[in-house]
C-alpha cells in the first residue's frame, strides 16, 4: 500500500511556505506517497501543485460541498460539506502528517493527530512554541519522517 501523507497548512501562505510545500510535494511525489490536504489555497495548492509536478497523485478533502471548490492540481476532490470538522477526515486518512505554517485551523489539525496518535511534524517555524511535536528545519527531513512511519506504523 502506498503511504498516505497529509500536509496540512494555512489557505494563505508566504512565498517562503509556498517554496516549501511545493517541495514537500515534490519529493513525497517522488517517493510514491499519496498527498492529502484541504484542497483549497495557500500551502494546501501548493504541496498539489509540486506533487502533481512529480506525477504524484493528489486528494483534497473539502469542506463545503462543491468539488469544484478545489484547486486545480487536485485529482480527488473529497466535498464533504462538513466545513472546519473536515480536519478530523484529513487527519484520520494520512498515516503521518507534515504541518507547514497555518493558523488555527492547522492547529486544530494537529491537535486531532495527537489526540487519536497519528504521528506529525513541524516543517520549518509551524507553532514552535505552542506544541510539542517533533521539530524539522528542511523539506527532506520531514518527507522522511513523514514516511518512515507511514511504512513503518511508528507513532
Amino acid at each position: 500500500m502506498k503511504p498516505i501523507i497529509a500536509v496540512i497548512g494555512g489557505s494563505t501562505c508566504t512565498t517562503e511556505q509556498t517554496a516549501i510545500a511545493e517541495e514537500t510535494g515534490r519529493l513525497l511525489a517522488q517517493r510514491g506517497a499519496i498527498v492529502v490536504c484541504g484542497g483549497l489555497g495557500g500551502v494546501m495548492e501548493a504541496v498539489a501543485r509540486g506533487a502533481k509536478a512529480n506525477g504524484g497523485t493528489t486528494v483534497g478533502i473539502l469542506p463545503g460541498a462543491d468539488p469544484a471548490a478545489a484547486n486545480a492540481y487536485i485529482d480527488i476532490p473529497l466535498a464533504t460539506g462538513l466545513g472546519e470538522m473536515r480536519n478530523f477526515l484529513i487527519v484520520r486518512t494520512a498515516h503521518a502528517l507534515i504541518a507547514i505554517g497555518g493558523g488555527v485551523g492547522t492547529l486544530s489539525e494537529i491537535a486531532l493527530a495527537q489526540r487519536i496518535g497519528k504521528p506529525v511534524v513541524g516543517l520549518h517555524d509551524s507553532f514552535r512554541n505552542t506544541l510539542d511535536i517533533p521539530r524539522v528545519e528542511t523539506v527532506p527531513e520531514a518527507v522522511w519522517w513523514a514516511l518512515q512511519r507511514a511504512e513503518h506504523g511508528v507513532v
